[in-house]
């Protein structure tokens, strides 16, 4: 692009003026990002509107017309003074200099809505990007739990409620191959507040608990299904309620659900 033709065009005064489309704005904003010769002519045409708002009077007229021609690339010609009645080239002056500089408020709140715009796409499109790798992520995850839950190794265990909450149900999908315990919550009540939910994994003979852990995040998970690691000989699984941070053996009142593992081989 010959960056020296087009500030030579004349555009760039008109986009300071505020007369130009949107699209035309957009265009010469786009420019002005590219080329810093661009960029720097658009700053010094507004530093002359401003600096023509403040100085134009009726003492100075025939050295602004020296200014704007030099702006505007006139060879130095000789100015000839006329004293009209009435002093028109000051009134238009002034007009000139309030059109310009309202062009020029116009023109840097386009500006400004232009860069706010692309602000907002570009936080946009970084939110779909997130929902998206979410979503895949999600896909990802269903997509290996189908396969554990289709495994004819994996051992199923039903959790029915207790007396602390007879309603209450769960379920533990065990895959002793890999050491885990995928356990479907979603029969279990939110808890109160500052109570969590406790995992543990028990042996009948003696009694012997095993905690696996707390559920921290039950109540911001939407699938309630949860990957506990489990390494133990377990012969059952149980979930009690017990305070923030967990207790290090199972409160029996508070036992919600409880089931036994029936092939413990």
């Amino acid at each position: 692009m010959d960056t020296k033709a087009y500030i030579e065009s004349g555009i760039l005064e008109l986009y300071v003026a505020g007369v130009l489309s949107k699209k035309e704005n957009e265009e010469i904003y786009a420019l002005m990002q590219k080329h810093p010769e661009i960029l720097q002519e658009v700053l010094e045409i507004e530093s002359a509107v401003v600096k023509l708002t403040a100085a134009t009077s009726s003492h100075n007229t025939n050295k602004n017309i020296q200014y704007l021609k030099h702006k505007l690339g006139f060879k130095n010609t000789k100015v000839v003074s006329i004293k009209p009645k009435y002093n028109w080239l000051t009134y238009t002056g002034w007009a000139a200099s309030i059109i310009l500089g309202a062009g020029l408020l116009w023109t840097i709140n386009q500006n400004n809505q232009l860069k706010s715009d692309i602000n907002v796409a570009t936080i946009n499109e970084q939110l779909l990007e997130s929902e998206i790798e979410k979503a895949n992520s999600n896909l990802k995850d269903a997509k290996h739990l189908i396969s554990v839950l289709r495994d004819r190794n994996i051992i199923a265990v039903p959790l029915p409620g207790q007396t602390a909450y007879p309603d209450a149900y769960a379920k533990v999908y065990w895959d002793k191959n890999a050491n885990n315990i995928y356990l479907d919550a979603e029969g279990l009540p939110l808890p109160p507040e500052g109570k969590v939910y406790q995992v543990w994994s028990l042996t009948l003979n003696p009694l012997s608990p095993t905690s696996l852990g707390i559920l921290n995040n039950f109540n911001t998970d939407e699938n309630k299904i949860f990957t506990i690691r489990n390494t133990n000989q377990s012969q059952a699984f149980g979930i009690t309620l017990e305070p923030a941070g967990g207790s290090s053996s199972p409160t029996l009142d508070q036992l919600y659900t409880l089931g036994l593992v029936e092939n413990n081989s």
